[in-house]
């Protein structure tokens, strides 16, 4: 059993530390990899943490128990480890899991939005009776850096007569506006970790 810190080499944190300092018990699992997809950025992998099956639990109940009694109708997740997330959670919380992915990959009707990126712009799409008018959705994906894609998913619900009511993901890159743009925006985040920088 590899009880290194993924990003660091450290010892690893206790199962005191998860139950004490949970949020501390989640980053010290994600791994930081430099210059990856591109020079200067900072990628912060989530992989290490969802391999360590004790850590993946611990994630996957701050989730459960922030939204046990807020009681979703359905969890959507953001295309691609959004469903990772999602999924679990929605089995957990006994209610429907949604996915929201990039255009092309649904088989039946859709609607879609199409965001901004930092050099060009991306499309996703849901399918058209994923939600129904009245439902109350949590969103959730694993990161938010420019809030693009949290917004474009919230829209398509929105567009289908859902309420969002929160967004939620592992990550949150403050420096990137992302999060600052959704909470203008209206929309509820919850946060596990920030990371400063890229």
């Amino acid at each position: 059993m590899n009880r290194n810190d993924p990003s660091t080499g450290a010892a690893a944190l206790s199962a005191p530390d998860a139950i004490a300092h949970p949020g501390a018990y989640i980053k010290h699992h994600i791994r930081t990899v430099p210059d990856w997809p591109a020079p200067g950025v900072q990628f912060r992998d989530i992989t290490p943490l969802l391999s360590n099956p004790k850590v993946f639990r611990v994630l996957i109940d701050m989730f459960v128990h922030r939204y046990f009694d807020a009681k979703p109708t359905a969890i959507a997740g953001l295309d691609a480890r959004g469903f990772i997330i999602g999924s679990v959670l929605a089995y957990e919380l006994n209610v429907g899991f949604v996915p929201i992915r990039k255009k092309g990959k649904l088989p039946f009707t859709t609607v879609e939005e199409t965001y901004e990126l930092e050099y060009g712009s991306a499309t996703v799409e849901i399918h058209t009776d994923a939600v129904k008018p009245g439902d109350r959705v949590v969103l959730i994906d694993d990161l938010i850096a420019t809030g693009g894609t949290m917004m474009a998913g919230r829209k398509l619900l929105q567009r289908l007569g859902a309420e969002v009511i929160e967004g939620a993901c592992i990550v949150d890159l403050p420096e990137l506006g992302g999060s600052d743009k959704l909470r203008a925006s209206g929309l509820p985040l919850f946060t596990l970790v920030s990371f400063e920088g890229h």
